[in-house]
């Protein structure tokens, strides 16, 4: 008797699978109990009729601001593997995305839906199409740059203002820059070079990934590294400076210093597949980063409250793409 190649046992669901939603669900209910906890309500009531608003529309400003730039960054990678589309089908497709993430635990599931996206729309609408693979690519190195900028910040934050954490940190924090930048240069000076070459394109043939180096100089080469690594930059301050409104708005006044280091350390958190769109995970971690600086936790979790809210709205301009197009 033969055995059937898959038995029952083995086409069954993972348990991450069947359960991973509900169990990240639960880390954030978890999570932001935990932070609500720690909330001195006295203190959220009266502040709460003194929020100025004004502070909390800039915030929605600067975030539309910065999205505008991921998806200005993205569309320039995508248009070197050949996907060549309009400004504005290239910011429906980044907010629909970053709107799909609001309810999962990673950007993994808005990165697939741009990538699937795009390469329906080049299949539908274009004699020239770009394989599903490529697209992948392409978002794969947007989403790289994005990390490579964030940890640049994160170095620079604690460099600058590591000695609330011990006197040698900052120059923890220097050396970290000075490796991350001498890496990327040495990564864009290996991709000019052509053996270096061959054996990325080999890797990329196994992945069935075809002609993936002119996306690739776009995003790492030697002639786009430079400002591709300080848009990056850029686009984290921006993040910065709309957290640090929603704080004004609450009527407090933190460090530069402190959320050069908070915002890094949260965007990094925020990798984790833990909670659901970093709600709970945001509100504690900030709680207690910002603490070190003497900041009021209760606000700091309002504002921060204030901050998930506000990403929130800022990505319902991709609404209608998600309805009309899925």
């Amino acid at each position: 008797m033969t055995t059937p190649p898959f038995s029952i046992e083995e086409t069954k669901p993972s348990f991450w699978k069947r359960y991973g939603s509900i169990i990240r669900i639960l880390i954030s209910v978890i999570l932001l109990g935990r932070a609500i906890r720690a909330i001195d309500w006295v203190r959220v009531e009266e502040a709460i009729p003194s929020i100025d608003w004004k502070w909390l529309i800039l915030c929605l400003v600067i975030l539309g601001i910065s999205y505008s730039m991921c998806s200005a960054r993205w569309s320039h990678i995508m248009q070197a593997t050949g996907f060549k589309k309009s400004a504005r089908d290239y910011l429906s497709l980044y907010f629909a995305g970053g709107l799909i993430n609001q309810g999962l635990p990673t950007t993994l599931g808005g990165d697939s839906y741009r990538a699937i996206a795009a390469h329906r729309q080049m299949q539908k609408n274009q004699s020239h199409t770009i394989s599903l693979q490529q697209s992948f690519l392409g978002v794969l190195l947007d989403r790289s740059m994005g990390l490579a900028g964030l940890c640049l910040l994160g170095a620079v934050g604690i460099s600058v203002s590591g000695s609330v954490l011990g006197a040698w940190v900052p120059n923890v924090g220097l050396l970290l820059l000075f490796i991350m930048l001498l890496g990327a240069i040495g990564l864009a000076v290996l991709l000019q070079w052509e053996p270096s070459q061959k054996i990325y394109l080999q890797l990329m043939q196994r992945l069935k990934i075809h002609h993936p180096l002119p996306a690739t100089l776009a995003t790492w080469g030697f002639k786009a590294i430079w400002w591709q690594l300080i848009f990056a930059v850029l686009i984290h301050c921006f993040a910065l400076a709309a957290f640090w409104t929603c704080l004004k708005a609450c009527h407090v006044d933190a460090p530069i210093e402190a959320l050069l280091i908070g915002i890094p350390a949260l965007g990094l958190l925020m990798l984790l597949p833990i909670s659901i769109s970093g709600w709970g995970l945001r509100e504690t971690s900030l709680a207690s980063i910002l603490g070190l600086w003497g900041l009021d936790p209760s606000l700091v979790i309002l504002s921060s409250i204030l901050y998930g809210l506000a990403i929130l709205i800022s990505f319902l301009p991709g609404l209608p793409r998600l309805i009309h197009k899925g």
